[in-house]
């Protein structure tokens, strides 16, 4: 009589119960799942405000009227020496939007030129 070994017995609770594909599978590693700790803070927030520089105080109050306008925390340093440096404010002001294309109409669909035919019957 041969000895069959139960197959729980036999790989203990190392391999999953399910998809066993002839290989032993390791335990995750739990540490790298969950909350982070060190995440980075989007830039225009209070924990990482922008850093502008400009020469003039009418500038800064100007800088920061349109930082509120778009609820932004800046932090301004007016310094009549250096150059102006409002480039991370422009960035953030200046997104770029995804192009769209208007959709051709179905052929059973209305004309877009205003005939009042179909679309097939007409400029299709």
């Amino acid at each position: 009589m041969l000895y069959k070994p139960a197959a729980n017995y036999f790989f203990g609770e190392i391999m999953s119960k399910f998809f066993y594909k002839g290989r032993i599978e390791k335990k995750p590693k739990y540490e790298s799942f969950g909350f982070t700790t060190k995440r980075a803070a989007k830039l225009g927030t209070s924990e990482n405000p922008l850093n502008l520089t400009v020469q003039t105080e009418e500038r800064k109050v100007a800088v920061v009227a349109l930082a509120d306008e778009h609820q932004l925390a800046v932090e301004v340093i007016v310094d009549a020496s250096s150059e102006e440096n409002t480039q991370a404010l422009d960035v953030l002001l200046n997104k770029p939007t995804t192009t769209t294309f208007a959709t051709t109409p179905k052929r059973n669909d209305p004309c877009h030129c205003g005939s009042g035919k179909k679309y097939k019957k007409c400029c299709g």
